[in-house]
């Protein structure tokens, strides 16, 4: 599939939930959007979510430690997104998201927002500061050419 136009769905996978960002269809910001639960509904869950905002390309987070060495949850986020990736017949690119639970973390201590709400947020908050990184990086390598 070509992901030249489209929207991207960034995924930040959790052992108990994945959290989701879509790109506009320019593919320039990203946006949190609710996220998903793991378990039984999932794949029907990223189904509703690819046809409703026309997914393109997936990006997964990809977990590495600060040394850029992949980890055992690297290896299990690769299982998943590509079985995603392959069910839903979509493009798949990984990004680093090292750091980005701690951004946003911040980010929604500084908007003031309870305890609670920032554990319903965070995933697709992490997810939104992975997807636009990587956006960034690809408009720039882009503008290179």
């Amino acid at each position: 599939m070509n992901a030249e136009r489209g929207r991207l769905l960034g995924i930040d996978v959790g052992e108990r939930r994945v959290g989701l960002a879509i790109s506009d269809e320019m593919q320039t910001i990203a946006s949190p959007i609710p996220m998903v639960p793991r378990g039984a509904t999932e794949m029907d869950d990223f189904r509703q979510v690819v046809a409703s905002y026309n997914v393109t390309e997936i990006v997964a987070g990809l977990p590495t430690g600060m040394s850029g060495r992949e980890g055992p949850q690297a290896t299990d986020v690769r299982d998943f997104a590509e079985n995603v990736a392959a069910t839903l017949d979509l493009d798949l690119s990984y990004w680093d998201e090292r750091l980005t639970s701690v951004q946003a973390e911040r980010s929604l201590i500084e908007a003031g927002h309870s305890r609670k709400r920032r554990r319903d947020l965070i995933d697709s908050v992490a997810a939104a500061i992975m997807l636009q990184s990587f956006l960034d990086a690809r408009a720039m390598k882009a503008s290179r050419r």
